[in-house]
């Protein structure tokens, strides 16, 4: 029997061909599987073969995924965070920065609404000026800020603080804070008035001073 050498050209194409064929399988065998694992075993196994670069590609678009259910899953801000850190140029990083200015806009507002004063409306109108509760929280530090109780009018600023400290000095605790609003283009005269509040606080702040004779008139805060 004569055993026939194979030409060194022909053992090398047969090398190649059935390298091609194994990493043709394995590509088609992580796509199949379609996890991290098999598309880093693939990489390892074949790293330079046409179909790495969509391995890799495969790889970070399977770990955003991840991310960002983990984000979904656990629903805080905080988790959001951590999903921006580990992709910040995720594929649902517009996403993750929209629930973190919701849930922190949700938030500010629980906070306001739980010590309700004209101070932590206009706060949290400060940081949030539009949307829903926005326009809620407007109309709540109407409610609060939107009236005065009008006590009268003076000629001159020495009059007017006169009028004031009077007034404060006797029915301090009933009006709150009393003030002089300086006059302007429509207004000549000089007005001794509550600072803004209630339409309720004011009608009680006159109902006081009425009951001792003295002059007092609700009037809407101006704008």
């Amino acid at each position: 029997m004569i055993l026939r050498r194979l030409p060194l050209a022909g053992i090398l194409c047969g090398t190649i061909l059935l390298s091609a064929c194994g990493a043709g399988y394995e590509w088609s065998h992580a796509s199949a599987l379609d996890t991290i694992a098999a598309y880093q075993k693939f990489l390892s196994d074949y790293p330079n073969d046409p179909h790495s670069v969509d391995a890799q590609s495969r790889i970070a678009a399977l770990r955003d995924e991840q991310a960002w259910t983990t984000a979904q899953i656990a629903s805080t801000i905080q988790g959001y965070q951590q999903y921006l850190t580990a992709e910040p140029n995720g594929a649902h990083a517009q996403a993750a920065r929209g629930e973190i200015v919701t849930r922190g806009r949700a938030a500010a507002w629980k906070a306001a609404q739980t010590n309700e004063t004209a101070q932590s409306l206009q706060n949290f109108l400060s940081k949030y000026p539009s949307g829903s509760e926005a326009d809620e929280a407007r109309d709540r530090l109407k409610a609060i800020t939107g009236y005065r109780a009008e006590f009268g009018t003076a000629r001159s600023q020495r009059r007017a603080d006169h009028e004031r400290d009077a007034l404060t000095k006797r029915f301090g605790k009933e009006l709150r804070q009393v003030v002089v609003l300086v006059p302007n283009a429509n207004d000549r005269d000089y007005r001794i008035t509550s600072a803004p509040m209630s339409e309720q606080d004011a009608r009680a702040a006159c109902a006081t001073l009425k009951h001792a004779d003295r002059p007092c008139t609700v009037v809407q805060a101006a704008g």
